[in-house]
C-alpha cells in the first residue's frame, strides 16, 4: 500500500502572506476527530489526500474552519477552472434553484439546451453534437461504445480501440480497459484482447518521441509507433478508435505535433476514428481553450468533463454527427443526462472563460512564469527528473539522482511539507513521483510565483533532509 500522509500535529512556523495563512498545528488537533469519523464510515481508499477539511474555497485560495489559507495549485483535481466559488457560477446555480427544476431525466430542459447549443458554436468543425454525462469515466465508456459500434458497421471485426501505456480515462470497467495501468486492472478476470495499449510517445522514457534528442523526427517517432503497434497486436483494418488523452495526467506531456498530424492521416486512411479525452485538458487548462488546438488536428470525438463543468459533476461526448446520430431514441441515455442545475453552473462556467480570456492567461502564465520556474528548479536539484507541462498544466518528476528510477516518498514529502506553508497540492499522481501543478486559470501571476517559491523552498528543505540522513 502507499504510504499515507503523516496525521500526528506538528507545531510549525505561523505563515501570513497575502495569499496564505498556516496559524495552527498541521494538520489542525481539532480536525482530526472529524477526520476519523469520516473514515470510520469511508473505505481506506478515500484517505489518499492531504489531511484538511474543506470548510470554503474562493478563486484561488482553500480555508479551513480553523483560520488556515492555502494558495491551491490543485483546482480541486483540474476542475475549478474558472476559480472556486466563481460568483458567476453560484449566481446561475441559484437561479435555477429559485426556478424549481432540479431534475428533469431526458425531458429537455432550457439549461441543457442552451448548453448543448453554447458547445455547438464553440466547437470546430466536424464537431457538431453533444451528449451530457455525468463524469468523465462515463463518457470515456460511451465513447467506446460509439467507436465500436462505429467499426462494426465497416467491419464485423473493426473492434479494436488503441490507447496507450500510463493513460488514464477513469474507473469504469470500459475506462479501465482502455487505460494503461496494468496494476489498475488487475482484479478484472477477462482482459479484452481487442483492447490494445501501446507506447505514448513519452520524451522521459523514450528518445524516439524527444524532440530535444538529435535523433528525433517525426517520421523516426510515427514509425516506432507504428513498429510497437504491430508488435502488440494492432492491425489497420480492424482498429475502429485511437484513443488518448490530450496529455497524459500522471505526466503532463503532450505528444509531438507532428506524430499527432501522422496519427490523423493515418486514422483517415483506414477510417479510424481518433478520440482525445480532454477531461483534464479542455476548456483553457492548456492555454488554448481545447487542448487538441496544440496539434492543429479535429479529433472525431472528443470528451470534457472536470474544467467544462466548474464546479457541479457534469461531462460530454461530443462528435460527428454521423457517429453522435448512430443509435436512435432511448437507445443511449443517463439517468442525470443534461440536469438542469449541472447544465446551468458549467454553461455558466464556459461563457466565464471565454468573456475572461482565461485561456489566455493560462498560456501567458505558463510561458513567462511557470514553465520557466519549473525548470530553473530542474537545473537546481537533481531530485527533480523531468518536468514537462503547458499552460497552466504541469509536472514535476522526482527521481533518485543520477538516474530515472522515480522518487515516490520524495514527492510526497514535498507535497506535505507545502501543506505545513499554506501550498496545496493533491497526491504524487502517475508512478506516485509526479507533482502536478495545476491552479484555477484565474490565479494572477503574483500569487502564482508566490506559490512557485514555496515549493522551491520546500524541495530544498527535503533535499537537505535527505542528505543529513
Amino acid at each position: 500500500m502507499a504510504r499515507q500522509f503523516n496525521i500526528i500535529p506538528r507545531t510549525v512556523a505561523p505563515i501570513e502572506t497575502k495569499y496564505r495563512k498556516i496559524k495552527t498545528e498541521i494538520p489542525v488537533r481539532e480536525s482530526l476527530p472529524l477526520l476519523e469519523k469520516l473514515w470510520q464510515a469511508e473505505p481506506r481508499f478515500m484517505k489518499g489526500q492531504p489531511p484538511i477539511i474543506w470548510e470554503s474555497a474562493k478563486d484561488f485560495n482553500v480555508f479551513d474552519a480553523y483560520g488556515n489559507k492555502w494558495i491551491d495549485f490543485t483546482s480541486g483535481v483540474v476542475a475549478a477552472n474558472s476559480g472556486h466559488s466563481n460568483p458567476e457560477v453560484i449566481n446561475a446555480i441559484r437561479s435555477q434553484l429559485d426556478a424549481n427544476l432540479l431534475h428533469t431525466f431526458c425531458f429537455p430542459n432550457r439549461a441543457r439546451m442552451e448548453l448543448i447549443t453554447e458547445l455547438a458554436k464553440i466547437l470546430p468543425k466536424p464537431l457538431s453534437k453533444a451528449f451530457l454525462m455525468s463524469t468523465g469515466s462515463e463518457a470515456a465508456d460511451c465513447a467506446i461504445k460509439l467507436s465500436r459500434t462505429y467499426g462494426k458497421t465497416k467491419k464485423a471485426d473493426k473492434i479494436q480501440i488503441i490507447s496507450f501505456d500510463d493513460g488514464f480515462h477513469g474507473r469504469t470497467l470500459g475506462a479501465l480497459l482502455a487505460g494503461g495501468s496494468p496494476a489498475a486492472k488487475a482484479w478484472i478476470s477477462h482482459i479484452d484482447p481487442d483492447m490494445i495499449q501501446v507506447p505514448f510517445p513519452n520524451a522521459f522514457k523514450y528518445s524516439w518521441a524527444d524532440e530535444t534528442d538529435p535523433n528525433y523526427s517525426d517520421d523516426a517517432c510515427f514509425e516506432a509507433f507504428m513498429n510497437l503497434l504491430k508488435e502488440r497486436g494492432g492491425e489497420p483494418d480492424r482498429i475502429c478508435a485511437i484513443m488518448g488523452e490530450t496529455f497524459q495526467g500522471g505526466w503532463v506531456q503532450l505528444m509531438p505535433k507532428g506524430f499527432v498530424k501522422k496519427l490523423r492521416a493515418f486514422a483517415d486512411a483506414h477510417d479510424i476514428l481518433l478520440v482525445f479525452d480532454e477531461i483534464q485538458a479542455g476548456f483553457g487548462r492548456t492555454g488554448k481553450l481545447f487542448g487538441f488546438e496544440h496539434y492543429e488536428v479535429v479529433p472525431d470525438i472528443a470528451l470534457f468533463g472536470k474544467g467544462f463543468s466548474g464546479s457541479l459533476p457534469i461531462s460530454a461526448v461530443v462528435g460527428r454527427s454521423d457517429i453522435m446520430d448512430m443509435y436512435g431514441p432511448n437507445e443511449l441515455t443517463s439517468t442525470h443526462s443534461g440536469n438542469p442545475l449541472t447544465s446551468t453552473a458549467a454553461l455558466a462556467n464556459i461563457r466565464y472563460i471565454l468573456s475572461h480570456d482565461l485561456a489566455g492567461n493560462a498560456c501567458s502564465l505558463g510561458e513567462k512564469a511557470l514553465g520557466p520556474k519549473l525548470k530553473e528548479m530542474k537545473s537546481e536539484f537533481k531530485e527533480i527528473g523531468f518536468v514537462c507541462g503547458v499552460g497552466l498544466a504541469w509536472g514535476v518528476v522526482f527521481v533518485k539522482p543520477g538516474t530515472k528510477e522515480m522518487d515516490g516518498d520524495f514527492a510526497l514529502d514535498v507535497v506535505e511539507k507545502a501543506f505545513e506553508k499554506g501550498l496545496l497540492f493533491f497526491a504524487p499522481v502517475g508512478a506516485g513521483a509526479t507533482i502536478k501543478i495545476s491552479p484555477p486559470l484565474t490565479i494572477t501571476e503574483e500569487a502564482l510565483l508566490e506559490g512557485l517559491a514555496v515549493l522551491r523552498e520546500c524541495i530544498q528543505e527535503v533535499s537537505i533532509s535527505r542528505s543529513a540522513k
